[in-house]
């Protein structure tokens, strides 16, 4: 794979989150007058800013990008290509159904206990595989207090929902200012206990997490971060050093990856995306087969590949290391694990699995000693 780009004397200002936002690539024309595109990657970049889902990558991310490969890993999940035109089987505008799932403007709720804030449609980099890109990236920015009001107006009348995953866009782009009184407004919901930021910003503008954020932050907690590493590129000293603040403040940081074809398909690379993100104290959550959102098949990988990795990954990466795989089922009707059974066999009282070495071994429930039928069974099938 070619070198990453030689950005080893950046910009005086490159460490502020504001100048990344403000240099961030947006068109087709910068993209080609630093990467060397392919003619699929142009004609895509073309399409994209003709009114497609748009184009941003911020001077950090395109750091870490190789010029001369369009099959690089960092590469193929910003950069547009020409299949984002193309539209499968089973590919859907809005795959997790949150449109039909919306309990007022800007709230989305699927389950009973929890609901999906969407305070912005800005991110720093457009990610090609987005959920939402058929919303994020419009213009509208940071929703205002008076668009999020009837959002918490039902939070107050439903206390059944006790925790608000604050998403986007990516909420962590706004200003500090902005997103503390976001945060307050939902904390002020007396049956709110927990609320988590969904942000990629670790990612791809690490440069947010300052000081200045983290003590604004602090005193609202409990606050979980949610964030998005796919590669293992991705965890460099920037954004290790933003995990590490994250989780010094008292943040419990998750990541949820999403399995990418040609990003990330392959168990060594996520052994050492998993095993990287641990040991800055972030708990690889979920790998989430990707959402079939319209114009992404050439990033999805079929069903197999994901349940595949995963029975590599079992056994030989640390459990605090192995997220769940998870497909969250197309038309917002939840999360379910996937993945192989270990159970070879059950009868009454026995259940026999194959173990990640390939041995069968049998678990034995415990006997009732109220329950004779149980203890003569037991005893026979001995």
């Amino acid at each position: 794979m070619s070198e990453v780009l030689p950005l080893a004397a950046p910009h005086a200002d490159f460490d502020d989150w504001r100048w990344q936002l403000r240099h961030a690539l947006t068109s087709a024309a910068q993209l080609a007058a630093t990467l060397r595109l392919s003619a699929d990657e142009f004609e895509g970049a073309k399409r994209a800013e003709q009114g497609g889902f748009p184009i941003a990558v911020t001077p950090h991310y395109l750091s870490l990008i190789a010029p001369d490969d369009p099959n690089c890993p960092i590469r193929r999940q910003v950069v547009p290509r020409l299949e984002e035109s193309h539209t499968l089987a089973g590919d859907l505008v809005d795959p997790l159904g949150e449109v039909a799932h919306e309990v007022a403007p800007h709230l989305v709720q699927r389950y009973p206990d929890r609901a999906l804030l969407l305070a912005s449609d800005r991110c720093s980099v457009y990610c090609r595989f987005c959920t939402r890109s058929r919303m994020v990236g419009q213009g509208g920015g940071a929703r205002s207090p008076a668009q999020l009001a009837p959002a918490l107006q039902y939070l107050r009348e439903h206390p059944a929902v006790t925790d608000v995953i604050i998403s986007g866009g990516d909420p962590l782009v706004m200003s500090t200012e902005r997103l503390v009184r976001l945060v307050r407004a939902v904390r002020d919901v007396s049956s709110v206990e927990t609320i988590r930021l969904a942000t990629r910003v670790p990612v791809t503008l690490p440069q947010r997490v300052t000081d200045e954020l983290v003590a604004a932050l602090r005193p609202l907690h409990p606050l979980w971060v949610m964030t998005h590493f796919n590669h293992p590129r991705e965890l460099t000293e920037a954004s290790r050093a933003a995990c590490r603040r994250l989780a010094d403040a008292g943040f419990p940081v998750m990541n949820q990856c999403v399995l990418l074809r040609g990003v990330n398909d392959d168990p060594a690379t996520l052994t050492q995306l998993f095993k990287g993100l641990v040991r800055e104290r972030v708990r690889p959550y979920y790998l989430l087969q990707m959402d079939p959102v319209r114009g992404t098949s050439h990033l999805r990988t079929p069903l197999a590949v994901g349940e595949s990795i995963m029975e590599a990954l079992q056994g030989r990466l640390s459990g605090i290391a192995l997220p769940k795989f998870i497909v969250d089922t197309p038309g917002g009707f939840g999360k379910v694990p996937a993945g192989r059974s270990y159970v070879v066999s059950r009868k009454p009282g026995v259940t026999r699995f194959v173990s990640p070495r390939g041995v069968e071994v049998d678990y034995v429930d415990p006997v009732d000693p109220r329950d004779e039928t149980d203890t003569v069974r037991r005893v026979e099938s001995s």
